[in-house]
This record gives C-alpha cells, structure tokens and sequence, in this order.
C-alpha cells in the first residue's frame, strides 16, 4: 500500500482515523502518530500490530492543555461538557500528571474556593478533583484551610446535592486518612452532631454501610478504655475535688476546707455526707475508684450526670438518703458497677469484628452518647430497686434485672436514646418477670407432647378449685345497690346462697353492712332449681329502661338472673371483681361454663404454678417426646420381692 506523498499530513491521519487497515505498514502508522504528537494507548499498539483498525487519540499532553483551557470558558454549557471530561479523563495516571504539570489541581481549588459554581458543574469538578488526587501524585498537606472551609461547608448544608454531598465526604476522608495536620483541621470543621443526618438519610442500610456503622461504634467506645482503666490517685487533688463538687452538687454545701470549722467536724461531715452519697469507703471515697474496671470512668459518669442532669442527681440522693439503711439504693456503689456493666456490653476495649455488623443508631445522636447512656440506666436501677423493695443485700438481683432491662430496650434497636427511655419505661420489674414466665412455659420442654398432656389433666382440677372459691363467695354474699329509677337516695340489697348451694336469700337493707348478713334477717327466696338463665349486659330488663343507667360503667356491672317465666332478678355488681365472681358462681350452679376474665387470669397463674410445682424434681432434665417403651413379660412369676 502506497501513501500520497502529496496529501496534507491531516488528511492521511484523517483517513487512518476512519479505519484505514493497515496491513504490513503498521510501522508507518505508528511513525505518523509519533510525528505528529497523536497518542496510541498500548492497546492501539497491539490491535496495529495484530494488523486491526487503527485508533488514535489525542496526546494526553494536548488534551490536558484543551481542557486546562475549555473548564475556564465563560460559557457556562461549554464548562460544563469540559468538566465531565476531565472527570472521565482523570483517570488515566498519564493524562492526571500532564494536567497537574499545567497546575490543573491549583486550577479546580480555586474554583472551589470561589463559591460561584453549584449543581453539576460543582460536581464534576469535585468528580476531577477526587480522581486526580486518586493517583497520589500531590500530597494532602498542600491544601490551605480555606479549601477545607468550602468543602466541609457543603457537608454541613441541610440541603445539598447527593453527588456533591458524597465527593465532599470523599476529599474529607482521604484528608484525615493521609495527614494527621489535616485530620486535625477536618475535627474542627466537622463534628458527629453534623454527620448525624446524612447516617440518618440512607433507608435502607446496606450490610457494607452498617459494618461501617458498627466499626465506628466500636471505634469511638474505645476512646474510653484509658479512662476505664485508669485508677484514681487518692492523692490527687484535682481529681478528689470531683467528689467534692458531687458532694456540694447533691446538698448545696461549701467545699472549702477552711470554712467547716475544727479537723474532726469536718471529718464527721463528710463522712455523713460520703455515707449519703453511697460510697462503699465514707472516710475516703476516692479508693472505691481504684477499681479498673471502670476506674476514672465512672466517676467522670457521675460528674456529668450531677452537671447536666441536677435535678434528678439531687433526687436520686436526697430519695435514698432518707431511707432505711438497709433500704437505700446507693448512689456511689450503683454508679460505679453500672458503669463497669455498661463497658461490658458495649464490649469497651475490644477490636471490632469483620463480619459484624450490630449497631445501634442512637449511639449516633448525641456528642456524649454514652455520659446520656449512663444517666438513663442510672435512673432506671434507681426505679428497679423501688419496685423490687430491694434491700443492700440484692443489690446483685438488682443489677442483673437492670442488665436484662438494658439489653431488652438495646435489641428493639431504639433510633434516639428518648426512644430507648421511653423503651425502658415499658419493661419495668413486673413486666420482666411475666416475660420471664412467658419464655420459661414457651420452652421447648414446656411445648413437648407429655408436658402439654399433664396440662390437659391438671386443668379441670384447677377449674373445680375456681368454682369452689365462686361458690364460697356467693355463700358469704355481696351488697348491691337497690336500682330505682327516681332520684332520691340509694338504698341497699343484699343477696347470698345458703350453704348446700340450694337457694338464693335476699332482701332490702337501710345501710351497707360492714360484715355477713344472717339468712334469718333475708326475707326472700329464690330456690336454684328456679333459674332459667344469666343474663348479663345490655340484654339485662332494667338496662333497657331510659335514663342515667344506661352508662357504659354500669352496663359492665350488670346481669339478671331470669326464673319462672318472665320473672327476673336484677344486679349491677359494685365493681368488675364482683361482677365476675357471681356472673361465675351462678353460671357455675347452672351447670355452665364460667367465662369471665378473672376466670380466665385465675386459670393462668394457678396452671403456672401446679406446673411448676410438679416439674420441680425434673430441673435440668430433658423430658423424651414419647414415653419409655413397657418391658417385655417375664418368662414366668416365681419370684418374690422382699420389702424389707
């Protein structure tokens, strides 16, 4: 193949451009381009001289140059194009130093710092700029405070574009990870509490996002390891006069020693005042934070929550301070194993795992999470301990109740430590105890075929013992009210079944009495053998009479028993209680089913505790589905056992 000597230079490489094959003349092709400053990427190298299509480039030089020279055209539309190329050509390591020679990295802080670009050119420019920096040809450190200023600025706006947003957050992080001098000046820009809404933005997190999450987590506890394991100096007066602003925090009291008047009064008063405040050693409370774990960190818990929490600090003392001493919940003691139970399930100290990915998105809401942890368990064990009526020798049951209570509210994964509060707020002393019970009788053992049939068994002998107890009541008799439809002042009835459950007796009264009403006293009878039904509710005659009776309340309370034909004997029960035991007893002598919800919680907790009461023997030890298979007959019945 043979070239025109006397074409233009252009228009051979026009034609080479368009696909001119070059058989055995690839040598010429690659002379051309080297002539005439055209870049061949060494994959066009190969496809020339594997005898393919030739593709040619501009020089990265050239094209560094263009665009140096287009992303500063006053246009605003030819910008733009410019920067989406150079963020697309910023990749290659030969293009990025060319641009950087021509002080293209200089060029785009500028336009940063600047502050006229927005939407997508600021985003293409921020796109060039990460890319650039990406090759590692310019150190961080060159950058001045001012660029940081920008960018932390566009991670600080509420509202801001998501690819700017994310290019930002980009630049800042290659900054602290590569200078300590800039990590520095990012820490003053940026802080959590700014960071907080865009973790909060993506929904959902992705499994990468949240071990990114968890890492940060773990990361940032960590950062109290050296104050846990730091014991106090008793000697320290720095550090002993911490004690002595929660003393005059708690009772408003001046700590100089020089206004407390003799040596062994002062002594005697803050002994007194060290005992209220529930240290374990009153004469010298510094040694009780000796202890590491938490050592230094729980008294700096105790510090914050006295400072930002005073009112309930106060409190919380002054409360137990006036107890009983064996009654006291000790505010020192209490804060110092808190805090030590708090490191351990927060895992303070540990290395963070490569596969987790268990974090907890209220840790992420507050510049002093963990201070606002402790201050909410504190006043949690202090409300634990009023509802057990514990005294210091449960102190251990109290503090393994509050664990179960913290890791209950933590695995519901609450988004803000008042959700977490208000979390604990449900999971008080009696409701972890029926969650105890509930997940005991939902035990596998307790849902196995011979533990489920010895339930079935027990259940009518519970049942006779609540129709007993129905018709004991209904023996010893209740006062009702007398049902007039005037206004006027109530008067009273009584009513009770006589002792072989055979009648009925009842009859007006001036006034409620205090105790039993004698038969003889009752002037009428109904015989039990005369009741057709009960009647209960809206269906009873006298509530479907008009007037003030017909309240919600009172048709709750309300029931009839219907003799004879057309006759009735009206009730509306004092309370909900009475309600239920005679709407019971008397289905009971109906032979009918008693239905109410006493009847119903009765069954419960009497079923709960003859079960346990069988199964006491049995702790520990696994109960087979099916029963043990019934020995083979003997092969004859001469043998004799000896009792004795």
């Amino acid at each position: 193949m043979e070239i025109d000597q006397k074409k233009p230079l252009s228009a051979i490489i026009k034609e080479v451009c368009e696909g001119w094959s070059l058989g055995n003349h690839e040598n010429f092709a690659l002379q051309i381009a080297d002539a005439t400053n055209f870049y061949i990427t060494e994959k066009n190298r190969n496809d020339i001289k594997n005898g393919s299509i030739l593709r040619l480039t501009t020089s990265p030089y050239q094209t560094a140059v263009q665009l140096h020279e287009r992303i500063q055209s006053s246009s605003m539309d030819a910008k733009l194009e410019a920067l989406k190329d150079l963020a697309n050509a910023s990749r290659d390591i030969t293009f990025a130093q060319e641009f950087i020679n021509l002080d293209g990295i200089s060029l785009l802080t500028q336009m940063v710092e600047s502050g006229t670009d927005f939407g997508d050119l600021l985003s293409f420019t921020l796109t060039a700029f990460v890319e650039l920096m990406d090759h590692g040809i310019v150190s961080w450190d060159t950058f001045s405070v001012a660029f940081i200023k920008k960018i932390a600025s566009y991670v600080n706006k509420s509202a801001m574009d998501t690819a700017v947003l994310q290019r930002s957050l980009a630049i800042l992080e290659s900054m602290v990870l590569n200078s300590q001098d800039l990590y520095h000046k990012v820490a003053q820009e940026i802080t959590i509490g700014q960071l907080i809404p865009h973790l909060q933005g993506p929904t959902p997190i992705n499994d990468e996002m949240a071990h990114q999450l968890y890492v940060l987590q773990v990361l940032t506890f960590n950062l109290l390891e050296d104050r846990m394991m730091t014991k106090m100096d008793p000697q320290d007066q720095a550090q002993r006069d911490i004690i002595f602003e929660l003393r005059r925090i708690a009772f408003d009291v001046d700590c100089d020693p020089n206004n407390s008047g003799s040596i062994e009064k002062r002594k005697s008063m803050y002994t007194r005042d060290y005992k209220k405040l529930g240290f374990i050693n009153h004469v010298n409370p510094a040694v009780d934070f000796t202890q590491i774990p938490p050592g230094m960190l729980a008294l700096d818990n105790m510090l914050y929550f006295a400072r930002h929490h005073q009112d309930a600090y106060i409190r919380i003392v002054l409360e137990n301070s006036s107890r009983e001493d064996k009654h006291e919940c000790p505010f020192g003691r209490s804060s110092i194993e808190l805090t030590k139970m708090l490191c351990e399930i927060l895992k303070v100290g540990e290395l963070p795992s490569e596969n987790c990915h268990d974090f907890h998105p209220m840790f992420f809401t507050h510049d002093r999470s963990f201070e606002e942890f402790f201050c909410i368990c504190i006043q949690l064990l202090n409300k634990t301990w009023k509802e057990m009526r514990a005294t210091s020798e449960d102190f251990n049951k109290v503090m393994q109740v509050v664990r179960e209570q913290i890791m209950r509210a933590l695995t519901l994964k609450p988004n803000s430590l008042d959700q977490f509060k208000s979390r604990l707020q449900n999971l008080s002393y009696t409701e972890i105890l029926k969650i105890r019970q509930s997940e005991r009788m939902n035990q596998e053992d307790f849902q196995s075929r011979p533990i489920l049939e010895l339930r079935e068994k027990i259940q009518p002998e519970i049942m006779e013992l609540i129709k007993q107890q129905r018709l004991n009541r209904l023996c010893e008799g209740t006062c009702f009210r007398k049902i007039s439809s005037r206004r006027r002042q109530d008067k009273f009835w009584y009513c009770r079944l006589s002792p072989n459950h055979k009648v009925l007796h009842y009859g007006d009264l001036e006034e409620c009495p205090q105790g039993e009403v004698p038969h003889d006293s009752l002037q009428d009878k109904l015989p039990v053998a005369d009741i057709k039904a009960v009647i209960t509710g809206k269906d009873c005659p006298h509530m479907k009479e008009k007037g003030a009776l017909k309240q919600n309340k009172v048709l709750e309370l309300a029931f009839s028993v219907l003799y004879e034909s057309d006759e009735y004997l009206n009730f509306i029960a004092p309370d909900k209680h009475e309600y239920c035991v005679w709407t019971d007893g008397l289905n009971a002598l109906l032979g009918k089913e008693m239905t109410s919800d006493n009847t119903k919680s009765d069954m419960d907790t009497l079923l709960s505790m003859e079960m346990k009461l069988r199964l006491l023997d049995l702790e520990n030890i696994q109960i087979p589905e099916a029963p043990p298979p019934i020995p083979k007959e003997p092969s004859n019945y001469d043998f004799v056992y000896d009792c004795n």
